[in-house]
C-alpha cells in the first residue's frame, strides 16, 4: 500500500504544478480585487460603510436567486443570525447533522439553543431525511401545534442541513418534514455557493439560509459570510441587528434592543465583488479537476471519488475521496500523503464525540461514524491556467 500511495501523492502533485507542498484549498486571485480594493484604500471607504458592501450583496442575491442577502463577517454569524431570525429560542432543540463543521452546532449554541444530531446520507454526506423522520416518530410528540421531544419536554424548532463539500442534500423531503411537523428549515450552506438542488441554488430553499466565504471557500472576502433570505422583513431585521442594532441618525446613538457588530467591511466586500465575477470559472476548473482525480482513481481498489448526486450540481468545494475500510486505513493513507508533499485530511470529528456536545441529544448515528473512517479531502484548488480566461 505504500508504495501505491506514495505514487498517487506524485500524480496528486503533476495535476497541480508539482510545486512542492500542495495545501488543501488555497484561494485564487485572478480578476479586478487588487482594483476594487485600491479603490476602498483610495477613497478611504475601508470599514463598515461603502458601495462595495452593497454591491456586493445585490450581486449575490442576484445569483443565488433570493430576494436579499446580508454580507457579515464570518459564516458562523450568518448561521448564528439565520437562526435568530428564524425564530429559535433558548432551550429549544435544532436537529442538524452530526457530521459537520462545530460552526453549524456553535451557531445552535449562541442562542442557547441544543443541537440535536442526526445521522447522514452516505450518498450525500447530508442529513439523511429518512433517518430524520424515523427519529421523529420514535422521539417526538405534537403538542399544542408544536414539535416536542418526549424524551426532554423541549421544543424542537428546527432542521439545519448542510450541504457537506458543495455537494447538495436530498431537501425536498426535508421540506415536506418540516411542512408536517411544523419544524423551520434555515440551510447551512456556507460551502455550497454554487451548487443547486434539482436547477435551484442551495441556500435559497428554505425560510433562511447563510454562506461563507473563509480563506478556503470557493470564492472568498478573507473573513466573511452572508445571510439568504426571500423574506424582505426578515432580511430587514438581519441587517438591523447585525449592524449593533442602531437606528440611523445624524449624529445620536440609539439602540433599540442588543445588536452584533457583525457588519462586513467594504473592503472585504470589495474583494468579494471581484470574486464573484469569477466563480463560474472555479467552478468549471474544479469540475475539470474533479475529471482527472476520478481517471487517477478508476483502477485503484477500494477508492471511491465522491461525486455529486443525481439530484443536483455540486461546486465540487473540496474534493473527497470514500476509502474502503478493509483496503485502506484512513490513518495510514493521510499520513503518507502529508508526509508525500500532499495535504490532506479527515472529514470531522462527529460533532456528539467532542467535549461541547457529548450530552446532546442524537439519533442513531451508524453511517455518520461509518464514513468518519472512511472520508478524506484531497486538494482542491482550481487548476492552475483555467481561471485566467
Amino acid at each position: 500500500m505504500n508504495n501505491q500511495w506514495k505514487s498517487i501523492a506524485q500524480s496528486i502533485k503533476a495535476i497541480h504544478g508539482d510545486r512542492g507542498f500542495i495545501p488543501l484549498h488555497e484561494p485564487t486571485f485572478c480578476g479586478k480585487e487588487l482594483e476594487y480594493v485600491t479603490d476602498c484604500i483610495q477613497t478611504g471607504w475601508v470599514s463598515s460603510v461603502g458601495k462595495y458592501v452593497d454591491e456586493f450583496e445585490h450581486r449575490l442575491a442576484e445569483y443565488v436567486g433570493v430576494k436579499r442577502a446580508v454580507a457579515v463577517v464570518n459564516g458562523t454569524a450568518a448561521l448564528h443570525i439565520a437562526l435568530k431570525i428564524a425564530g429559535v429560542k433558548s432551550n429549544d432543540e435544532v436537529f442538524i447533522p452530526a457530521l459537520t463543521f462545530i460552526a453549524t452546532a456553535n451557531a445552535v449554541s449562541y442562542i442557547q439553543a441544543i443541537p440535536h444530531f442526526i445521522d447522514v446520507s452516505e450518498q450525500t454526506l447530508g442529513i439523511d431525511p429518512v433517518k430524520l423522520e424515523e427519529h421523529i416518530r420514535e422521539i417526538g410528540i405534537i403538542k399544542n401545534g408544536q414539535l416536542i421531544n418526549k424524551l426532554t419536554g423541549r421544543v424542537i424548532r428546527a432542521v439545519v442541513p448542510m450541504h457537506t463539500f458543495g455537494h447538495p442534500v436530498d431537501i425536498n423531503p426535508i421540506i415536506d418534514i418540516c411542512d408536517r411537523y411544523g419544524l423551520v428549515l434555515v440551510e447551512d450552506a456556507a460551502e455550497s455557493l454554487g451548487s443547486f438542488y434539482k436547477g435551484k441554488h442551495t441556500g435559497g430553499l428554505g425560510l433562511v439560509g447563510a454562506i461563507s466565504f473563509n480563506g478556503n471557500k470557493i470564492i472568498t472576502t478573507g473573513g466573511g459570510g452572508a445571510i439568504l433570505t426571500n423574506d424582505e422583513k426578515l432580511a430587514d431585521y438581519a441587517k438591523h441587528i447585525t449592524t449593533t442594532a442602531k437606528f440611523p441618525h445624524r449624529w445620536e446613538y440609539r439602540h433599540d434592543e442588543i445588536g452584533y457588530n457583525y457588519r462586513m467591511p467594504n473592503i472585504n466586500a470589495a474583494i468579494g465583488c471581484a470574486q464573484l465575477e469569477k466563480i463560474d470559472v472555479f467552478i468549471s476548473s474544479k469540475r475539470e479537476l474533479t475529471k482527472h482525480y476520478q481517471q487517477l482513481f478508476e483502477k485503484v481498489e477500494g477508492v471511491q471519488v465522491f461525486n455529486e448526486p443525481s439530484f443536483g450540481k455540486s461546486n465540487y468545494w473540496l474534493q473527497t475521496l470514500l476509502l474502503d475500510e478493509n483496503s485502506h486505513s484512513r490513518d495510514s493513507v493521510l499520513d503518507l500523503l502529508n508526509s508525500e508533499g500532499v495535504m490532506a485530511r479527515p472529514i470531522w470529528t462527529p460533532l456528539n464525540e467532542l467535549m461541547p456536545y457529548a450530552h446532546c441529544p442524537k439519533a442513531d448515528l451508524s453511517v455518520t461514524n461509518q464514513m468518519n473512517k472512511r472520508v478524506i479531502n484531497i486538494p482542491s484548488t482550481p487548476l492552475q491556467g483555467d481561471y485566467n480566461g
